[in-house]
């Protein structure tokens, strides 16, 4: 038994102490170490209460903290790794389990994705970026099959003799782009200003801000390709902003060369408040003649669930004038939200803003929303109205069939 106890002690010493030494517990383990030993009533008496045996579990106990305590000074990672981590795996997970997972996704997106605030939410934004993988693929493969036709076009035109037609079509082009970004620059000194409101970030989705940048690249080019393109101004644009970001992913090295104004201000600060209008589909007062003294704003946001009143309410909180185009007023609309895309209000301003001609500017309104112009005035618009609400309620049908017929012609006729 003296053996057995001379035995522990040299354990308690060799192990035990040097840890408790380097962890800074030799109080709490000094005690123990008594405990340990034999007590001297096991020669003797064999009646001795199980108390007075070997405390092993305070020394558990013990081992357990200071294993504790190394490892937490081992785990130094950041938390924001670790929940970078752990959005990846339950990335992987959900690809196992056959979701709409991407294949590739960046720390970016991985951030948007843990900040999404429900379950659906994050589904939905999964959903997003594999659709836009699929189609970047996808536009990538059809990019490789042009390439390989093109090249296969230089082939046989090399062979034919046709390699200078292709020359003149490229010294052509570049002319263009030349005259093209001659007219832009000329219109930020003398053309007319149109600023798009970019302070509705908040407002919209990351796929929606995506579609609306796409929106806004299509204006620009429609613009610079003008023969009086406006000066456009982008306005309470903010460096580091989702715009900004998807900006730069569409111009890439283009972005910081394109002849446009880009500022941080509000447009209140940099044009008078009498010259301003603010077109929203929203506002009572319909818009009659394009003003070329006037500096148009157009808000820089795509809903799909079509929030009503937000740019209004924001032209009414900065004490602007607002305007509608006169849609009800020229097209017979029959279906449909009477919004229009970004770069649809940028062909419709321009053709006013050179023919002061709505019907032409119209024709970009897509036609699935109208069946045709209205060559009457608004009264007449409203009776035809009424009068093909009370055919489909069929109410006096043939006596309004009869009426219809004289007062309209024959391509209004109802089926």
């Amino acid at each position: 038994m003296q053996s057995a106890n001379m035995l522990l002690r040299k354990v308690v010493r060799s192990s035990v102490l040097p840890f408790a030494a380097q962890h800074r517990m030799q109080k709490d383990l000094f005690p123990l170490s008594r405990t340990l030993s034999l007590s001297h009533c096991l020669k003797q008496d064999k009646s001795c209460e199980p108390s007075e045996k070997l405390d092993l579990d305070e020394w558990k106990k013990v081992m357990k903290s200071g294993m504790q305590e190394e490892v937490s000074e081992k785990v130094s990672e950041p938390e924001e790794l670790s929940s970078l981590a752990a959005a990846r795996e339950t990335l992987e997970m959900w690809r196992l389990a056959g979701r709409a997972v991407p294949d590739h996704i960046t720390e970016e997106q991985l951030k948007t994705f843990m900040e999404c605030p429900s379950k659906s939410a994050k589904k939905k934004y999964l959903k997003y970026l594999h659709l836009k993988e699929l189609h970047k693929k996808n536009d990538k493969r059809k990019m490789d099959e042009k390439r390989e036709r093109r090249l296969q076009a230089q082939d046989q035109a090399s062979k034919t003799g046709e390699t200078k037609k292709n020359s003149l079509v490229c010294l052509w082009s570049s002319t263009m782009d030349k005259a093209y970004n001659w007219r832009a620059a000329q219109s930020m000194i003398f053309g007319q200003p149109l600023v798009f409101d970019m302070s509705y970030e908040k407002e919209m989705s990351v796929r929606e801000v995506t579609n609306t940048v796409s929106q806004i690249v299509l204006s620009e080019s429609c613009n610079r390709k003008s023969v009086d393109p406006f000066h456009i101004h982008f306005c309470n644009f903010k460096d580091g902003s989702l715009y900004h970001r998807e900006f730069v992913k569409q111009y890439r090295e283009a972005w910081g060369k394109l002849l446009i104004t880009v500022t941080d201000q509000c447009y209140t600060e940099i044009f008078p408040k009498d010259k301003l209008i603010y077109l929203t589909a929203d506002s009572p007062k319909v818009m009659k003649t394009f003003d070329h003294d006037k500096i148009y704003i157009v808000g820089s946001m795509v809903d799909k669930s079509i929030k009503t009143g937000v740019s209004l309410a924001r032209a009414k909180r900065l004490g602007l004038e607002t305007a509608a185009l006169p849609l009800e007023k020229y097209l017979l609309w029959t279906t449909g939200a009477k919004n229009l895309t970004l770069d649809q209000m940028m062909h419709i301003l321009l053709t006013l803003k050179d023919t002061a001609d709505w019907k032409k500017a119209l024709e970009f309104v897509p036609k699935r929303k109208y069946c045709g112009f209205v060559d009457k005035p608004v009264k007449e618009l409203k009776k035809t109205l009424d009068l093909i609400n009370t055919l489909k309620h069929g109410k006096g049908r043939e006596e309004v069939q009869k009426q219809f017929a004289k007062s309209y012609p024959k391509k209004y006729k109802l089926k």
